[in-house]
């Protein structure tokens, strides 16, 4: 990353039973897509989508407002690289922002996920135990949700 010191806070990967294709078409309109997968998150009853554009998204959920703001896409043959900003105001009483890489390859079973997230922050006495204690259940919630999105689309 060119000098950047990175902060990694949660990483890791499962296995997805569908297909790149199938994951790439999904990113063709990432409001959608997040949508459906923020739905799957535990504790969230409502989830809308409030903005969309060419490299962001807002979401309005039962918690707060989410802006996934930065979203690049790297596409190649057998993988698709997503990269972006995530400001989550969850009601008033706390603000985290982090940065999140998802990495979508082919693999002998479907598609390997691998989810990094970077450099969160989170002020405030709150903050301070999602910061310590929250990146298991954040981070493990966010795969599970992605591949339950997608094998329940599965072709």
């Amino acid at each position: 990353m060119g000098g950047w010191i990175v902060s990694v806070w949660f990483e890791g990967e499962s296995k997805i039973d569908c297909s790149i294709r199938q994951v790439k078409q999904a990113f063709e309109n990432h409001g959608d897509h997040y949508v459906g997968v923020i739905s799957l998150m535990p504790g969230l009853a409502s989830v809308e989508l409030v903005e969309e554009g060419g490299d962001f998204v807002t979401i309005r959920t039962n918690e707060g407002l989410m802006r996934r703001t930065n979203i690049s896409k790297r596409i190649e043959a057998d993988s698709l690289v997503v990269e972006f900003d995530e400001e989550y105001e969850a009601g008033s009483k706390v603000t985290a922002t982090s940065r999140f890489s998802e990495e979508f390859t082919t693999s002998d079973t479907g598609v390997t996920y691998r989810l990094v997230m970077s450099d969160v922050e989170a002020p405030g006495f709150l903050g301070f135990f999602y910061r310590t204690f929250g990146s298991s259940k954040t981070g493990n919630a966010f795969l599970t949700a992605s591949q339950t999105y997608f094998e329940e689309r599965n072709d």
